[in-house]
């Protein structure tokens, strides 16, 4: 059983993201062991996914820990997510036993249907910030406080499932997505939290039909837990301590890569797509909030402060004096 060096390496930048931002391994580490590492595909998504029970818990576990988990609505999500996603891995059992080769055009076109549903939730999230940012509403609500929606959840929970089933690609991207607006008032740390919590059972279900039909290999998946595991729990940590501002970019970021990859894009032209919105969104957040005056403003505001405490307090003095 070999174990490479540069997989566990990999795996541990995916499951900083993972912990991060609560985005399935499907849409990161998939693409990583094929591309990078020429892992067969069926190998690289069956053992992913058994990796994947063994990391989502301890990401899952610190996000309980701190609170940030709302067990009535994984329990919803769950209700829907599990069934499907047995069903989805039997319909792509007997696809590809009927199908022979069509079976690998099938999973191909549902991927580019995966990458068109993330990229429209990229565009959603950025309209949600837009709108937010216009009605002063901010994601302040306690996990505790979540009135769940049973059916909404449910639903969500389902199309998960069968996506995760059907195209071995975990779906926490787009579980992501339908959470933030189906609970608008929830921050997107939390919702995090919830979803790694729920992904247990769920990213179980589906390893289950990998071992019974896909190509597991076990020195792979023992690379990929070595370096995923760790970086999970950082990732969480982060992820639960660190505010709403920080997390919804890095979401955003990431449902949107991994919807161009699987969209279609090649290597070389996604790459650069990246980099060039990393850079314009750098430079608009220079643009808007300009740091290099932060210092002086915030020099210029501590002055009148001091100022006007030692006035309030010769007042109160005076006062007192009066009053003797």
């Amino acid at each position: 059983m070999d174990i490479n060096p540069y997989v566990v390496l990999g795996s541990a930048v995916v499951g900083l993201l993972v912990g991060l931002t609560g985005a399935g391994g499907g849409a990161l580490m998939t693409p990583m062991l094929i591309l990078l590492f020429n892992v067969k595909p069926s190998a690289a998504i069956s053992s992913d996914l058994v990796a994947a029970v063994v990391m989502r818990p301890v990401g899952s576990l610190v996000h309980m820990r701190k609170g940030t988990v709302n067990y009535r609505l994984v329990g919803w999500m769950c209700a829907g997510s599990v069934p499907m996603a047995f069903l989805g891995a039997y319909l792509l059992h007997l696809l590809g036993a009927s199908a022979g080769q069509q079976s690998e055009a099938q999973q191909q076109n549902v991927e580019i249907a995966l990458g068109g549903a993330l990229l429209a939730g990229t565009a959603a999230m950025l309209l949600r910030s837009w709108l937010d940012q216009r009605s002063g509403q901010a994601r302040t609500q306690s996990v505790a406080d979540v009135r769940v929606k049973p059916a909404a959840t449910i639903a969500i929970g389902a199309v998960g499932g069968l996506v995760v089933g059907m195209t071995s690609v975990g779906s926490g991207s787009l579980m992501i997505v339908l959470l933030l607006f189906t609970y608008p008032a929830l921050a997107a740390g939390r919702l995090v939290g919830t979803d790694l919590t729920q992904a247990v059972p769920l990213t179980a279900a589906a390893a289950l039909g990998a071992l019974l039909f896909g190509h597991v290999q076990f020195g792979l998946t023992t690379a990929v837990v070595i370096g995923s595991v760790p970086a999970v729990l950082v990732g969480s940590f982060l992820s639960s301590r660190a505010p709403d501002k920080y997390i919804r970019p890095v979401i955003t970021f990431v449902i949107f890569a991994s919807g161009l990859k699987y969209a279609g894009m090649g290597t070389t032209a996604l790459g650069w797509t990246l980099c060039l919105v990393l850079l314009a969104g750098g430079g608009y957040w220079l643009a808007r909030n300009k740091p290099w005056r932060g210092g002086r403003a915030k020099d210029r505001d501590a002055v009148p402060a001091r100022g006007s405490d030692q006035s309030r307090s010769a007042e109160l003095a005076r006062r007192s004096g009066l009053a003797h």
